[in-house]
């Protein structure tokens, strides 16, 4: 399967940084991680570029899924597999 590139802005304490990693990984789906802890550029631009000001922040893409509790939705309704699938195809 042709995935698209995920990738999670993180800090270093951040328990649902972990979580969605940790969820990430049970599913074998590939992420790369920006650790945005010491970087006030990297956080302003992914405050812009997502809305909000909360970590972890998660792409599909370019596209901004949210946070945790979105891509523990989209796992719940079996809805993470199509996004993935949706988004390598744009």
């Amino acid at each position: 399967m042709n995935q698209v590139k995920v990738t999670v802005y993180t800090t270093k304490v951040c328990p649902y940084c972990v979580a969605a990693k940790q969820l990430l990984t049970r599913r074998g789906i590939t992420y790369e991680e920006v650790d945005v802890s010491d970087d006030h550029a990297k956080r302003q631009w992914l405050a812009e570029t997502s809305g909000q000001r909360t970590v972890p922040q998660i792409f599909f893409g370019d596209r901004s899924i949210g946070g945790f509790a979105e891509l523990q939705q989209l796992d719940s309704q079996s809805g993470l597999d199509a996004a993935l699938a949706a988004d390598s195809q744009s």
